[in-house]
């Protein structure tokens, strides 16, 4: 049996891989937005015009859609700051770890299936619809995941 000092460092444990992925997520957006700044602003004004404008509109394109993954990536780690560990939860809300049969679920931010330390977790948005289906349900609870009727074994 799992104590409860056991339990709150997994969760614990969980939240921090979670915010330490978003924070790679957030380096990695910051990054390629400035690479494609530079590279729209270091393209050469030619006697091809058009070629010209293209690079540098391709350029801004890509800045605004490295930005737009960086703004989801500080708006889900703000999130994820938020999600409390302790209480231990009796039933599935945000910050809910779901221990069913074969996979977890840790209600918290959507970063989807991860394997840690050899056990698939699934992190999911509290706004996800599987996340929706898992809230108020409580140890023998079922739910359907993948079509598959799954039993939820803990709860904490």
């Amino acid at each position: 049996m799992i104590t409860h000092r056991e339990k709150v460092a997994l969760k614990q444990k969980l939240k921090q891989w979670g915010l330490d992925l978003i924070g790679q997520r957030i380096a990695t957006a910051s990054d390629a937005m400035t690479q494609a700044q530079e590279a729209a602003n270091g393209e050469e004004k030619s006697s091809a015009g058009d070629k010209y404008e293209t690079g540098r509109a391709m350029g801004h394109l890509q800045k605004d859609m490295h930005a737009r993954a960086l703004a989801e990536s500080v708006k889900e780690l703000a999130s994820l700051s938020a999600i409390p560990i302790e209480p231990l939860c009796q039933e599935g809300r945000p910050g809910a770890y779901l221990q069913a049969d074969g996979i977890a679920f840790f209600i918290s931010a959507g970063l989807g299936r991860q394997l840690i330390d050899g056990q698939t977790v699934v992190f999911l948005s509290p706004q996800a619809p599987l996340a929706s289906q898992l809230l108020g349900k409580k140890t023998g609870d079922q739910v359907l995941f993948n079509k598959t009727i799954v039993q939820i074994q803990t709860v904490f």
